[in-house]
């Protein structure tokens, strides 16, 4: 599975990521590497709770350009 997940650093340098297709699926780390890699446990753990809650195990996303 592929899933699209969004990583920014917090004011204490902290790497926060998100997986915006799982709503509440997010996690953190002190390397971008080691967030990457806690993510995709968080996404584990968030799919069997989805599955078990008999919760579609996704939401859909969308990309679009917006001029602001």
């Amino acid at each position: 599975m592929k899933l699209i997940v969004t990583v920014e650093r917090d004011e204490d340098g902290m790497y926060i990521v998100e997986c915006p297709s799982i709503p509440g699926c997010v996690s953190q780390g002190k390397s971008e590497q080691e967030a990457l890699d806690n993510i995709k446990d968080a996404i584990r753990e968030c799919l069997a709770v989805r599955s078990e809650q008999v919760m579609p195990a996704t939401v859909t996303t969308r990309e679009v350009d917006l001029a602001v």
